[in-house]
């Protein structure tokens, strides 16, 4: 594999002897990433494992074999297995100060299909925002804030065409990063993606070749899910009449997108205050805008922000707007008064 970030550079960025989060599911993405970290000299990696409770039997089987996974990589490199119950989500515990190289286990649990009822939205967009939140606890519990996720390539181009149909704009577009970074719970979390240039083919390849085990998501092949549409219809469809891999084109679209999408929220002025003041929006590009916005709405902790949302608020700056007052996502305002914008 020939990672977008090769190991010399991830190993400078981010040296070996350190601390890291690790999202593995036991699916073949992460557990190859798990794999090529550890061969790399990745020893003191936190496993986070997450149990959607969508599968029964099933998830709870992943589980098993991730804690499983956990204990073998242990055994390969201090000698022995070492004894991994698993914490739960939710309890705290000072950070760990031992500088043994082991991997560690975080196992969560949180009850997806119950999560989207309540919330209203997708079991995909609510098993998302679980994984992220489980992931800000274990950052908070290690003191450990960079986590290696193992999105790849195939990831990145399905990603970017979901967006394009739901009509997102270049944050969207851009889909993901090599690198980058989130506020989640209070928590700023760096997100790091080392296989977003390794397709999922060399990912099979490398797979077959060390024989590694994983589980399979029997609900990857299924149509349900929009984004297993793009993957299994959409994109096949796309290609066989075309006469052309797109793949490679969309990919290198994503990523020029993803460097200007950085450049961009780099030139926005961060607005982390209670309210924005309305002359100093007014002064902004749209562009400027509209990111400033995003960006303020974020660290007020307002989720499900889409065009819509941010075109809402942004209407409040506007002189002639005839309302003081806009919706937001689950029974949030935005309100305009004396000049300032706010939330209540």
């Amino acid at each position: 594999m020939q990672p977008l970030t090769t190991s010399s550079r991830l190993r400078n960025d981010f040296p070996p002897d350190a601390r890291y989060l690790i999202g593995v599911s036991g699916g073949r993405d992460s557990v190859t990433l798990l794999h090529w970290l550890i061969s790399l000299g990745y020893k003191k990696l936190i496993v986070c494992h997450l149990n959607h409770q969508l599968r029964g039997r099933s998830s709870d089987a992943d589980a098993c074999f991730v804690q499983k996974l956990v204990a073998t990589s242990n055994e390969k490199i201090v000698g022995q297995a070492l004894r991994l119950p698993g914490r739960q989500k939710g309890k705290q515990s000072a950070c760990p100060t031992t500088k043994m190289s082991h991997i560690d286990f975080e196992l969560g649990r949180a009850n997806v299909r119950s999560l989207a009822k309540k919330k209203k939205t997708s079991i995909e967009t609510a098993a998302r925002e679980a994984r992220y939140s489980f992931f800000a606890e274990a950052a908070k519990r290690h003191c450990c804030h960079t986590i290696f996720l193992a999105h790849h390539a195939d990831d990145l181009v399905e990603t970017f065409l979901f967006n394009l149909i739901r009509g997102a704009g270049p944050i969207g577009l851009a889909g993901m990063r090599s690198v980058s970074t989130r506020r989640i719970d209070g928590v700023d979390l760096t997100i790091v993606r080392p296989l977003l240039s390794v397709w999922r083919t060399d990912i099979d390849k490398y797979v077959h070749e060390r024989h590694l085990r994983f589980r399979e998501d029997a609900t990857n092949k299924t149509l349900a899910a929009m984004r297993n549409r793009i993957r299994n219809s959409i994109i096949p469809h796309l290609e066989k009449n075309l006469g052309r891999n797109i793949r490679q084109n969309i990919w290198r679209t994503a990523m020029i997108a993803a460097e200007e999408e950085k450049w961009i929220d780099n030139e926005a002025p961060d607005f982390t205050n209670l309210h924005l003041l309305v002359p100093g929006l007014r002064a902004l590009p749209v562009a400027l805008q509209r990111r400033a916005i995003l960006k303020w709405l974020r660290t007020q902790n307002i989720s499900e922000v889409g065009f819509d949302v941010i075109e809402r608020v942004r209407s409040l700056a506007d002189r002639d707007a005839p309302i003081a007052k806009v919706n937001l996502p689950r029974d949030r305002h935005a309100r305009r008064r004396a000049g300032r914008i706010f939330l209540e």
